[in-house]
């Protein structure tokens, strides 16, 4: 309970609607609990007196009281509903806000489906206990307690029979939570890979067709099916035995009831009034046992939902901004590594880079190259930190990263990532994310120079052409070119474009290119332009493809982690055999024969930069 009580929390701005609830369920079982001693008067006052007067006015009280009852019950259903979807509406925005925190670090430890799951089953679960909070669960003790207090005004002996069973009960209740709350931890994960599953599933259905593994995926996801149902029916073998034992725990007070004042009334101890009305207070008193009792499942499995929240909410960001951050003035997108470690994971974890220093100066392009899995992609995300360093700094403008604010420092870097991610919506949305007070002027400019704009304009709605989620109803080279105009769209000082031609032509890629140097070279006073700059954007480009970085004013070769050259592409044919080899193996020897001193571009008028 310890989980669900810390959650208690999103209750505060809701309380006097809490209260005003309880206050109503205090009246209904007022309202509730004066009905049996009604009952004792019409019998024992009304019937057996033969008093037709008394049992008249007793009954239009106890409809009163019933109508009473009736209307602090509706009253305490709307404010508990009310009170229970503001907490958790509150408790899922809370959850969102606090993934939108996390770093990269964070997010590699949770799967999509797991945060879908706690977004919607567990918070469903948490806000199902709160609204019962505010009507069973506090109703039944309320009730438990006005019964008992009834029972002994009504009749000392039986209240005392009836005290017996109590500690039974309770044992049984605490054996009972004892064993059901982890098996609801349990059912809450089989959850989480069945969602982590169907989100594999649904996302690359596509893929799955193409290699004909539909019956394969079909079973995977019947093996997490079965293993959920299994838990389920696990847990509910365990509640099918609480129900029968408390209905039997309450009819065995019932009966004792009967036994026991059946005697006491040829005795002459008690009158019919009085039993029956003890009767109905015992249900009232043991009733509310059995009601806890069914409760207890649906508890359990909150407090396991809560504290697999909480594991969200508690998660520290690993990316933090410093108290004292600083904000970026009049930027130029000057990026130095100084000898820069990174793992994942901790500091004793194998380094994915190792002792990287580099410079990259206002305007240049910078292009990153090497074997797959040698931490081109590691080094760009360091930049925006995404990740933070393990040792060395990364500084922009001369200051290390880590000392600026983070909305100042991603505001000067556009980014177009290994892959493209694009949302529901239009084509105009998708491009002015990063940007939405952007004209249309402007927009059209981003486009052309990610050579988007003559695909977008062949479309029917142009650029307000609805785009299926993440993009499927477009190609790979169509995603791509428009992420890169999303990018260009916010004026970076700082552009890394990693490895996001890869699905484009080379000749269109050659074309875009031209269009990023174009605009590099642009004048300021150029009008409609949204990169304009002084100097142009500083662009990091991450490449498998060697043509893509022929051309950079500075070229990085990486090898396992560690810097194998630095140079230009004439520089590195001579010095790098790494580069050497990848330049073979893609162009050819032919190629690097006639192409070793003026590299150039099919259709460009000039050699290296």
């Amino acid at each position: 309970m310890r989980s669900l009580f810390r959650l208690y929390r999103f209750l505060r701005p809701y309380r006097l609607s809490a209260i005003g609830a309880l206050a109503l369920l205090l009246g209904m079982v007022g309202a509730d609990l004066l009905i049996p001693r009604m009952t004792q008067r019409i019998i024992d006052d009304g019937i057996i007196a033969g008093d037709l007067r008394v049992i008249w006015t007793t009954a239009l009280i106890m409809l009163g009281a019933a109508l009473l009852s009736a209307l602090f019950a509706v009253g305490n259903n709307y404010l508990s509903v009310r009170v229970a979807q503001n907490f958790a509406y509150d408790l899922r925005s809370a959850l969102v806000r606090k993934v939108q925190t996390y770093s990269f670090a964070n997010l590699d430890g949770l799967r999509t489906g797991r945060l879908i799951t706690r977004s919607t089953s567990d918070v469903q679960m948490t806000r199902m206990i709160v609204m019962m909070s505010l009507r069973i669960m506090t109703r039944a003790p309320i009730w438990m307690i006005g019964s008992s207090v009834m029972l002994v005004l009504t009749s000392p002996r039986l209240a005392l029979m009836i005290a017996g069973f109590v500690p039974v009960i309770a044992l049984f209740i605490r054996w009972f939570a004892g064993k059901v709350r982890p098996l609801f931890l349990l059912v809450q994960q089989k959850l989480d890979r069945l969602n982590t599953v169907l989100q594999e599933n649904l996302a690359g259905v596509r893929v799955v067709k193409a290699f004909v593994r539909e019956e394969r995926e079909i079973e995977r996801f019947g093996e997490a099916n079965v293993e959920l149902m299994g838990k389920n029916i696990e847990v509910m073998r365990l509640v099918a035995v609480l129900i029968p034992t408390m209905t039997l725990v309450l009819n065995l007070g019932v009966a004792g009831a009967v036994w026991f004042g059946g005697r006491a009334t040829l005795g002459q101890g008690m009158t019919i009034g009085q039993v029956v009305a003890s009767i109905n207070y015992i249900i009232f008193a043991l009733f509310p046992l059995m009601m806890l009792a069914g409760m207890l499942a649906p508890i359990a499995s909150a407090d396991a939902s809560a504290s697999r929240i909480l594991e969200v909410l508690d998660e520290e960001p690993r990316v933090r901004e410093q108290p004292n951050a600083r904000r970026l003035e009049d930027p130029q997108g000057r990026i130095v590594f100084e000898n820069v470690c990174f793992s994942y994971g901790n500091d004793r974890a194998e380094p994915i880079l190792a002792d990287l220093s580099f410079v990259a100066e206002p305007g240049e392009t910078v292009a990153i190259l090497g074997a797959t899995g040698s931490g081109k992609s590691t080094l760009i995300h360091l930049i925006p930190r995404f990740y933070d360093v393990t040792a060395g700094r990364v500084t922009f403008d001369g200051v290390d990263v880590r000392e600026l604010q983070l909305r100042s420092l991603r505001a000067q870097i556009g980014i177009a990532l290994q892959e493209a991610i694009l949302f529901g919506g239009t084509i105009d949305h998708n491009i002015r994310y990063g940007r939405p007070d952007a004209t249309e002027d402007e927009m059209i400019v981003a486009a052309q120079a990610a050579q988007a704009a003559e695909f977008i304009e062949a479309f029917p709605d142009g650029y307000n052409t609805v785009i299926g989620q993440r993009g499927v109803t477009l190609s790979g080279g169509q995603r791509q070119r428009i992420a890169i105009a999303r990018a260009l769209l916010v004026r970076p000082k700082v552009l890394i474009l990693d490895d996001s031609t890869s699905a484009v032509d080379i000749e269109t890629e050659i074309r875009l290119q031209d269009a990023l140097d174009q605009l590099i070279a642009m004048p300021t006073n150029v009008a409609t332009s949204a990169m304009r700059a002084n100097n142009g954007p500083t662009q990091i480009i991450v490449a498998q493809r060697i043509s893509t970085v022929l051309l950079a004013d500075k070229i990085l070769v990486l090898d396992r982690g560690r810097i194998e050259s630095i140079g230009m592409h004439s520089e590195l044919l001579e010095k790098s055999p790494i580069y050497h080899e990848i330049y073979r193996s893609q162009l050819g020897e032919g190629v690097f024969a006639s192409s070793a001193q003026a590299p150039c571009r099919p259709g460009s008028p000039g050699g290296a930069r």
